[in-house]
């Protein structure tokens, strides 16, 4: 039974709390079950009452995922443009576990909020600001946010959660691994996955500095290349 009814309901009712709930909401059952009316029954409310506070479906799902960018930190001017972008990377994926639903809407909206334009214009400076040319940047904001994202996506996918499980779909996956059909993937299974300690989600600070490298490497050589050309 809904907690709040009637007057009560339509007085405390605001834009906050209608997304924060539907974020709630979307974090238990899925983005796929939440409907304006299951939101409207959590809430207390009839559901043409949201439409005081969201204009539609398609407004509702930009305020949420709005909301939860403002979770993710945004790069820090006081830090170098790597260690800056590290920690905002490490923090977006940190949310997109907590809200799995958002990955794959997040770039998704048509008129983004706020704090999705500011988290966007923040990272889109630190590149800027640390030497990359814009066509540089685009190229980095690909990769990097690709990384991130794909990242979280498969992490998702995978069909365990925990070091044991990891482990035991390891033994599973060995037994369909002859050494002589598939000896890299038979020496990758023994000699990393069935390690102890294992887990997959290890792999993204690992990466996310390899990727992060390899941008310093592409912002060094295109800076050299123009610095020639220019004093050519």
């Amino acid at each position: 039974m809904p907690a709040n009814t009637g007057a009560e309901a339509r007085i405390k009712l605001n834009r906050e709390r209608v997304l924060t709930t539907a974020i709630r909401l979307a974090d238990e059952n899925g983005i796929e079950r939440l409907t304006m009316r299951k939101l409207g029954e959590e809430l207390g409310v009839e559901a043409m009452s949201l439409y005081n506070h969201v204009a539609n479906k398609t407004d509702l799902l930009n305020g949420m995922i709005d909301t939860v960018f403002e979770e993710v930190e945004l790069p820090s001017h006081s830090d170098s443009w790597k260690t800056a972008l590290r920690k905002r990377s490490l923090s977006l994926r940190e949310m997109l576990k907590r809200h799995t639903w958002a990955n794959g809407l997040m770039d998704s909206a048509a008129t983004p909020g706020a704090a999705t334009l500011r988290h966007h214009d923040r990272v889109i400076g630190t590149f800027r600001n640390a030497g990359f040319s814009l066509a540089m940047t685009a190229h980095a904001l690909a990769v990097l946010d690709s990384y991130v994202y794909g990242f979280a996506k498969q992490d998702q996918a995978l069909p365990f959660d925990t070091e044991e499980e990891a482990a035991a779909m390891g033994q599973v996956f060995l037994a369909h691994l002859l050494p002589d059909q598939y000896p890299y993937l038979h020496e990758f299974t023994t000699g990393h996955v069935l390690q102890p300690g294992y887990s997959f989600g290890k792999e993204f600070v690992p990466g996310l500095d390899l990727v992060l490298d390899a941008l310093e490497q592409e912002r060094d050589a295109e800076v050299k290349v123009t610095g020639e050309a220019r004093a050519g």
